[in-house]
């Protein structure tokens, strides 16, 4: 009996270290690919030349090696990763310009972002930064935010307490100590809970990469949970990992502030996709100088270069199969017509329900493999933006690099269960939460560009059916009562955002509007208007689901990539990018990073030298 549970385990580290530190395919990190700093181009119809080409039959290459749906940086970034290995990719995008929720849109004078609003984990000598340099040739510059980078406000007018959040390994928890004497048992315990959870995530990238027998293994015998405290840790809700540590509601609700960024209230919410967050901004958060452009501008010219295109106005509306149930091609709306392009690989950014439910034959989504996929997972929580343009620079208006998470009060899961349960109109004039940062105050090259002007990108949650009876409507000319309803959400959301900002006041405000979750359904193809994607609660972590729902789909030639592969967010979309180009060029890109900040880290240091 002892010799075959040895021989198990041997055969068991074999295959993991193979596909943990194995691959022989190419490595499109192989080279440094970085240029010298060209001049910003801050012209809109310059970057409209590359961000907004429209589709034509005559415009698709020929001979393509794969065809990507969805130009957000799930399928924008592995479109790149597979150009640096001279792949030939097209990426089609059906919005009338590329990088879903990494673009921007200028109305009145103000230009907008709608998904970017800071990252992490980009200190220079990081694989994520390292990472991002290599896929923009290093072009794509970032601006740190201030420090304290968050502010958490809890409670109303009368009773309001302000908690700064730091950046720094250490800064962060000794901060923390200051703001709660007396707690810091429970900081020390949260810390390193949240730390211990980040070092367990190679397992979840494990299990998209191995073969599915060996992964069933890992995950039916218990080893998953046994190997990794990630997957230990994931079965448990963030409010009863926090209301363990301390009694104090108000450190709960620091600990769990940040909920916001992946949609799932903390009694729903895992506790290791909270710590992925935590440890995310440990080191520190960013902006994209430029703005959230930047991001798509400089990657689609590499894509250009292997002799690919990057397509706007191409909405694919069936992915094409053989006999054999393979995927060979997809079709693309035309004005009545459709358009058949051919590539012997189809990869999907659009998300998985999009993918199974509207670009799948009939008798395909009825397979049980496709339906076992749906059943594991569930539409996200609605998003609900409002975006502010103002009259006066970021001094005037008393405006920093930094966020502002506001919330009613400390009992976070009762105040966002009340509200998504709520009536409507009465959920319209009491939000319970806003987040609240300023584009404009973050981005060095935006008083060059609109001086005397400054913007505020404000986010919440809204229930999709709230919407769901004007969602066949002219996206820009809706019925009068949704006008209505979309009225008193903005003049709530602006009372609270005038308490918290008093230089901000209703005469500095020259443009409004709101986007809600029918509002991301027509722009970036959201079926339930989710922000996230598929939705990031409990059940999204377990290692069965993980183990199940990977870049391979059950149709031959048919990927997935970006958020619903792996996580949320713009760090989780392309580490599904990462994942879906390891199963491609059968080499582990993830370990390939690391190997390239490494060697970045030794070249700066040479130069340094010299």
């Amino acid at each position: 009996m002892w010799l075959t549970v040895g021989i198990i385990c041997v055969a068991l580290v074999i295959f993991i270290c193979k596909y943990v530190f194995g691959g022989s395919g190419p490595n499109p990190f192989e080279t440094d690919t970085r240029e010298p700093l060209k001049k910003m181009v801050h012209n809109r119809k310059e970057k409209n030349k590359v961000l907004k080409q429209g589709f034509l039959a005559s415009k698709v290459p020929q001979d393509l090696d794969a065809v990507i749906i969805g130009s957000g940086i799930g399928g924008l970034g592995l479109a790149v990763l597979l150009a640096k290995v001279g792949k030939k990719v097209l990426v089609l995008e059906q919005h009338d310009r590329a990088g879903g929720c990494c673009h921007t849109f200028t109305e009145k004078g103000f230009e907008f972002d709608v998904g970017i609003h800071y990252i992490g984990d980009l200190l220079e000598h990081k694989p994520f930064r390292c990472m991002l340099d290599s896929m923009t040739n290093g072009q794509l510059q970032w601006e740190p935010l201030e420090n304290p980078f968050d502010q958490v406000v809890l409670g109303p007018l009368e009773n309001r307490r302000n908690y700064p959040i730091y950046s720094g390994r250490t800064r962060f928890p000794e901060e923390l100590k200051k703001c709660f004497p007396g707690e810091e048992k429970a900081i020390d315990e949260y810390m390193r809970l949240v730390k211990k959870v980040g070092r367990g995530i190679w397992l979840l990238a494990l299990l998209k990469l191995c073969p599915v027998p060996l992964a069933k293994f890992l995950v039916y015998t218990g080893l998953a949970r046994r190997l990794s405290f990630f997957f230990e840790m994931s079965s448990r809700s963030l409010t009863e990992v926090v209301n363990g540590l301390t009694e104090n509601k108000d450190l709960r609700a620091v600990f769990a502030y940040i909920f916001g960024t992946y949609g799932n209230m903390p009694k729903d919410a895992s506790f290791s996709m909270h710590s992925l967050l935590v440890t995310h901004y440990l080191n520190g958060a960013w902006y994209p100088k430029g703005g959230a452009t930047e991001i798509a501008y400089h990657m689609i010219p590499i894509i250009e270069k292997a002799g690919g295109a990057v397509l706007v106005r191409a909405p694919v509306n069936r992915i094409l199969f053989n006999s054999a149930n393979e995927a060979y091609g997809v079709s693309v709306m035309k004005g009545q017509e459709e358009v058949h392009i051919r590539a012997p690989m189809v990869i999907s950014n659009a998300g998985i329900f999009n993918t199974y439910q509207k670009l799948l034959p009939k008798e395909l989504q009825a397979m049980p493999a496709i339906q076992n996929q749906l059943s594991m997972m569930k539409n996200g929580e609605g998003g609900l933006s409002i975006f502010l343009g103002l009259n006066g620079t970021k001094e005037e208006l008393g405006l920093k690099a930094d966020n502002y998470w506001i919330f009613k009060e400390n009992n976070f899961d009762e105040l966002v269960e009340e509200y998504l349960n709520g009536k409507r109109e009465e959920s319209a004039k009491n939000v319970p939460l806003l987040f609240v940062a300023s584009p404009s105050a973050k981005d060095s090259t935006w008083e060059e560009r609109s001086p005397g002007k400054s913007t505020l990108s404000l986010v919440s949650f809204a229930n999709y059916a709230w919407f769901e009876e004007w969602k066949d409507g002219k996206v820009t000319n809706r019925a009068e009562d949704y006008k209505e309803l979309k009225q008193a959400f903005i003049d709530s959301i602006l009372e609270m955002v005038m308490e918290n900002f008093p230089k901000i006041t209703r005469d500095k405000i020259e443009y409004v509007d709101a986007g809600t979750p029918i509002t991301n359904t027509h722009y970036i193809g959201a079926p339930k208007g989710e922000i996230y994607g598929a939705d990031h609660g409990i059940a999204r972590f377990s290692p069965e689901l993980n183990a199940t729902v990977r870049p391979q789909t059950p149709l031959k030639n048919l990927y997935l990539t970006g958020q619903d592969v792996f996580l949320c967010g713009f760090a989780g979309a392309l580490a599904g990018a990462l994942t879906c180009g390891s199963v491609i060029l059968s080499r582990n890109l993830h370990l390939d990073a690391i190997g390239l900040a490494k060697k970045m880290k030794f070249l700066n240091a040479k130069l340094k030298d010299e």
